[in-house]
């Protein structure tokens, strides 16, 4: 079975500023934006959960097909 993974650090403007797929999956030409289009639909739910929780892992606070967005939120709830 194929599988990948797509690790984003995102800055305080909601920008991408690193981005990195792993995994086996072959790669498609659109993966990296759907993954952007994935990670700012996310982003509304992250700074929603972040002020009513005071863990700083969120798992699996979104998914689109067979992709799940997990999160870590830095002590200072900078978004």
């Amino acid at each position: 079975m194929a599988s990948t993974a797509c690790f984003m650090i995102v800055s305080r403007n909601d920008i991408p500023i690193y981005e990195a797929e792993l995994g086996t999956a072959s790669k498609k030409e659109d993966a990296a934006q759907q993954h952007q289009f994935i990670l700012h639909a996310a982003l509304d739910i992250v700074q929603d959960l972040a002020w009513t929780t005071s863990a700083m892992f969120l798992k699996s606070i979104d998914r689109f097909n067979d992709l799940v967005v997990s999160v870590y939120v830095t002590a200072g709830h900078i978004l």
